[in-house]
């Protein structure tokens, strides 16, 4: 049987504990570590590399969200988890649109977060059932409209950015300067509401925009 490998990233050893019972009660996940905190988090996910990462949104210091982007940076295509009580919807929202593949409230029955760490791993996304299916639809939604807003050179940069390409290299690759290149990289980065190249990368993904099915 294939194991699922989760690190646990909460500064909480309680939760931590009752997380990892319930993850490894019916012998598909694996435990293969946990973290109280971002630094302590990102170490553990470079080191351990799981298939899941599990992580609350409010830690002393930086926050999940900041794990999150951390974690994106160095991997577009990792799985991450939230499980937080912190559950409205601009936190909800602020999340996924962080990257996170799903959304599992504390409020929300135990079981939620095993189906929730399954369906991650299988590259899908989740929400716990106390949550509004709307958030999910909705940050899809406004993702694909972002993208349609895209001129047709900004969405062939935003393409080949996607895929790997330096800015010299999109430059070269559609007979463009490399500053119209650097120019545009900016807007459509604007335009789609992301701060950094991981975060292109993984809505591209979603997307389809690029092709994701190569071996993590």
């Amino acid at each position: 049987m294939r194991q699922t490998r989760v690190l646990l990233v909460d500064d909480h050893p309680v939760v931590r504990s009752g997380y990892r019972r319930l993850l490894e009660q019916d012998g598909d996940i694996t435990v293969v570590g946990e973290a109280a905190d971002v630094e302590e988090g990102h170490t553990a996910w470079v080191s351990l590399t799981p298939d899941v990462l599990v992580t609350d949104l409010s830690m002393p210091g930086a926050g999940g969200v900041e794990l999150l982007r951390k974690v994106l940076a160095r991997d577009s295509e990792a799985r991450v988890l939230v499980c937080s009580m912190y559950d409205s919807a601009q936190m909800v929202r602020r999340a996924l649109d962080s990257g996170a593949r799903g959304f599992v409230s504390k409020n929300a029955p135990p079981d939620s977060l095993v189906a929730a760490v399954r369906a991650v791993d299988r590259g899908g996304r989740y929400l716990s059932a106390d949550l509004s299916p709307s958030l999910l639809n909705r940050a899809e939604q406004d993702e694909a409209e972002r993208l349609a807003a895209l001129s047709q050179r900004e969405f062939e940069i935003f393409r080949l950015l996607a895929e790997g390409h330096s800015p010299a290299e999109c430059a070269r690759l559609l007979s463009l300067s490399p500053k119209t290149v650097a120019n545009n990289q900016t807007q459509i980065k604007d335009k789609l509401g992301v701060a950094t190249s991981a975060a292109l990368v993984h809505l591209a993904l979603r997307h389809g925009v690029i092709d994701g099915r190569q071996p993590r």
